[in-house]
């Protein structure tokens, strides 16, 4: 009687147990929660890893981020930093010793980010810079005397004591301060200025033998001038600086060979240098001549590029569509061999100082992305930072997925399923459209404007397509935008729908839309031209590219999209209408909310009013949600969960016809 007994408790407590750990949705505060790991660098001795992880911080409203130190097999994880701000940006000196970082330290009101070094063992930080202005783009000089940063040129005494009387009127488009390259000693305070002149350094690198810096010059630091943009190389002391390129397209990742020889970098150019393509690798004589395509049929988009340590071929990151991979190519051409393969996403990729290993980080399905090694052989991961939340967290299943469009062509996309999907059973649909337009959806967990685990908790199928314009399939796919915009690309997206639900898969009566930026024009659209989602929700959308195109601070894209600019002779006017929502916007039916940040420059907040306003008119129901302090991208904790919530009250609302309660951000 009392060994049955006691053996029945046991199985009680193993059940409860069982039951304790079984795995749970996400929900929407479990999602912000995650950690972020990114910027992986790997120690010149290929032993040790450092890399920066963010986390939530309710208190302060925002993510924090730290460094932290592994070892290549995984073990010895250590936290280096920990000040109330965070740091960023760990770079190892070529010793191995110690890392510089860059972080804003201090009480003061007008504290900057200065850069720091610290030994690899750990201990106190010595700040070695005290700029005026914040530092960036932090890189050892070879020999580990120097550390080269990036700064704005300060306001003049003029310009504050104006400002503190409050005689601020300003010029608009034109109140930015120049970018120049500066050093400082490693071993002690000793800053010296490297580049004069009203222009900005966009971005450098240093040779491997520290006697020459290649950099992108142009006119201003405004993203409008970025296509105006060139390639320069100079002498480590700032001399002897020589033009490379001669364009109007913007180039990025400029590297010089171990040589010295020739400059690699990349171009959304074809080899005339038109624009609007995918991004492909040139390489260029470092003393000047004429600049070729390295793989001019290759149909994926180039992310980063970087040389071998032999020089004789180059390492680089190719965006495939939903996944991306690194490759290698000889340095002359030639047929490059893809060293990964997977269903991730490749980012934040660099290589060792001294060997051909690889350091990155690979997002996938049950993490937005651990740190892992490639040397050789097959890939290795390094980190376990998500360990515990593939445990604890019940995740959707993801695949990949393709249909035909309207036109025949193949497209493809993400589908995440509803959580304890049941094979026959039809289910709500959310399509989300990736911004840009020039990127894609890839595998992972999702973003934060996404929250796709809590959509599939919901009961949703989440479709993610990657509509013509989006990057990573051949330069055709992504120049159908150019003259129209949309001319596939909605298309793209209800072929992509009619194909779930020939499936069996979708409901098509609890169908919902959802996208921000680029994604938001889409949802604009969307609304416009179908009924047949029963909600929707407009992040940062266009409405009328003509008021757009003024009011956004970047205009190098939507030229080529409709044929020219709304302000020149015989101008494409037709063109710019026929593709704004606005234009249809009386055949809307939809419920839709619209969100901007108050401070977004690149989809300034009249647009979504414009849409809003139209809506309400109509007597379409609808809200415009405006976040103060927030720029393109929403940033502060407490807003992106609202706007998690009030979109998924809305779906709930519209297409579901059920209650949903809202959650509350933590208390500490």
């Amino acid at each position: 009687m009392f060994t049955a007994s006691k053996s029945i408790l046991a199985g009680v407590v193993l059940c409860a147990a069982t039951l304790a750990q079984a795995p749970r949705p996400m929900t929407l505060v479990d999602l912000i929660d995650l950690p972020q790991v990114s910027d992986p660098q790997l120690s010149p001795d290929g032993r040790q890893i450092l890399f920066v992880k963010s986390e939530a911080n309710w208190k302060a409203d925002k993510r924090i981020s730290h460094i932290w130190r592994i070892r290549t097999d995984g073990s010895d994880l250590t936290q280096m930093t920990s000040s109330a701000d965070g740091e960023n940006s760990p770079r190892w000196s070529p010793d191995g010793g110690s890392f510089a970082f860059i972080s804003k330290r201090g009480t003061e009101p007008d504290a900057v980010a200065q850069v720091f070094v610290i030994s690899a063992t750990g201990g106190e930080a010595r700040q070695l810079t005290s700029h005026p202005t914040a530092a960036q783009n932090i890189e050892w000089s070879p020999d580990g005397s120097l550390i080269y940063f990036r700064a704005a040129d300060p306001k003049t005494d003029e310009e504050k004591a104006r400002e503190k009387a409050k005689d601020d009127v300003f010029q608009f488009d034109e109140n930015y301060q120049q970018q120049h390259l500066w050093s400082v000693l490693a071993a002690g305070k000793g800053e010296h200025r490297i580049t004069h002149g009203d222009y900005s350094v966009l971005e450098y690198s240093l040779s491997e033998d520290g006697k020459k810096i290649v950099y992108h010059r142009a006119p201003t630091p405004q993203i409008e001038d970025t296509d105006q943009s060139e390639v320069w190389v100079m002498d480590a002391q700032g001399g002897d600086a020589r033009q490379i390129t001669h364009n109007h397209v913007q180039e990025a990742g400029a590297e010089l060979s171990p040589d010295g020889s020739q400059v690699a970098f990349l171009s959304q150019a074809n080899q005339k240098f038109d624009t609007y393509y995918n991004r492909k690798l040139f390489v260029a004589p470092s003393g000047g001549g004429e600049a070729r395509v390295l793989m001019p049929d290759l149909p994926y988009e180039i992310e980063k590029a970087s040389w071998s340590k032999d020089g004789k071929s180059i390492y680089f990151l190719a965006n495939m569509g939903v996944h991306a991979e690194l490759f290698q190519v000889p340095a002359q051409g030639g047929k490059p061999e893809q060293l990964t393969s997977g269903k991730h996403a490749i980012a934040g990729w660099s290589m060792s100082g001294k060997g051909n290993t690889h350091v990155y980080t690979a997002a996938e399905m049950s993490s937005p992305g651990e740190v892992w090694v490639l040397e050789g052989g097959a890939p290795r991961q390094v980190t376990s930072v998500f360990a515990q939340a593939r445990k604890e967290f019940k995740l959707p299943r993801q695949e990949r997925i393709e249909w035909k469009g309207a036109d025949g062509a193949t497209v493809e996309g993400l589908l995440y399923y509803p959580l304890d999907y049941v094979e026959g059973k039809r289910y709500p649909l959310a399509v989300q459209t990736h911004g840009g337009p020039q990127a894609s959806d890839k595998y992972g967990l999702g973003g934060l404007q996404n929250y796709v685990p809590v959509l599939a908790a919901k009961g949703y199928f989440v479709l993610q397509p990657n509509y013509r314009g989006s990057t990573g399939y051949g330069d055709a796919f992504l120049r159908d935008m150019v003259g129209h915009y949309f001319k596939n690309a909605h298309l793209d997206v209800m072929t992509g729908v009619d194909h779930l639900i020939q499936m069996g898969l979708v409901d098509p009566d609890h169908m919902v839309k959802m996208g921000w930026s680029g994604g938001g024009h889409m949802t604009d659209k969307i609304i416009t031209f179908t009924d047949r989602f029963k909600a929707a929700s407009a992040g940062a959308g266009a409405a009328d590219w003509i008021s757009m195109y003024a009011q956004s601070d970047v205009r190098t894209y939507r030229t080529p999209w409709f044929g020219g600019t709304p302000w020149q002779k015989d101008a494409p006017i037709a063109a710019y209408w026929d593709n704004s929502p606005l234009k249809d916007v009386w055949k809307v039916k939809t419920p839709t909310i619209f969100l901007v940040g108050q401070n977004d420059v690149r989809v300034p907040m009249p647009q979504s009013v414009e849409m809003y306003r139209a809506l309400k008119s109509n007597g379409i129901p609808t809200h415009l949600y405006v976040a103060p302090r927030e720029p393109h991208g929403w940033q502060e904790l407490r807003h992106v969960l609202f706007k998690m919530n009030v979109e998924l009250d809305w779906f709930e609302k519209y297409a579901m016809n059920r209650p949903y309660t809202w959650e509350k951000a933590p208390t500490n």
